[in-house]
């Protein structure tokens, strides 16, 4: 938004008055008349820079009237009402006098459409949730972003796939060179059938057996 401002700041001599105002130091001029209007407008279309310029300066009244309705405090004020010149300087550019309007007119209609924009813009990208978000801080005090965060679940998620693939395997594995009660207590010791690793001793209760044997096998 920046550089949108400066780059029609520059690119219309003696315009001091905008970046002074934006700045809080100087105060509005007076709205010019429809006669003043009207010669400068004319003045404008015949290419003539400076009276663009003051069509501006003495419009500048006009965004602070319509930036009123929007602002809640000083610093949102200069924001918009950055905001709303530049919907003034799109009026002044492109205001046809022969449809029978006042400048004024057309102009708080486009400064109102160009803050409006700006706002909504701003409450879309309030909304986005984006990768570099900040979600915490680690043991050391470093910030966490969301990026980190879902790459730490996404290898946790491949381990988690890897170990049940190799826990597959050898569950296939220990039907040919296990007998049945082998089998039985290495998957009830480790927890190969239920994910859950029992005690020697809970599994030589379940299976009726010696912790002796359990060892001997497990």
């Amino acid at each position: 938004m920046l550089s949108i401002i400066l780059s029609l700041f520059y690119a219309l001599p003696n315009m001091v008055f905008m970046i002074s105002y934006v700045s809080g130091i100087s105060s509005f001029q007076m709205p010019l008349s429809a006669k003043e209007e009207k010669e400068y407008l004319q003045k404008y279309a015949e290419g003539d820079k400076d009276a663009r310029n003051i069509l501006i300066e003495r419009n500048l009244r006009l965004v602070a009237h319509v930036v009123k309705k929007y602002s809640s405090g000083d610093a949102e004020t200069d924001d918009l009402i950055s905001i709303g010149t530049i919907g003034l300087i799109k009026a002044i550019s492109t205001f046809k006098p022969n449809k029978g309007t006042r400048l004024a007119t057309y102009a708080a209609r486009c400064i109102d459409n160009e803050i409006l924009m700006s706002l909504r813009a701003n409450k879309k990208r309030q909304n986005e949730v984006l990768l570099q978000d900040p979600v915490g801080k680690d043991k050391d005090g470093k910030e966490i972003t969301l990026i980190d965060k879902l790459s730490d679940t996404a290898e946790n998620v491949f381990d988690e796939v890897d170990t049940r693939l190799q826990m597959s395997a050898l569950a296939e594995s220990m039907k040919y060179i296990l007998t049945s009660r082998e089998k039985k207590i290495i998957e009830l010791r480790y927890g190969l059938a239920d994910g859950y690793p029992y005690t020697q001793r809970d599994v030589a209760k379940m299976l009726r057996i010696s912790r002796s044997y359990v060892y001997r096998h497990a």
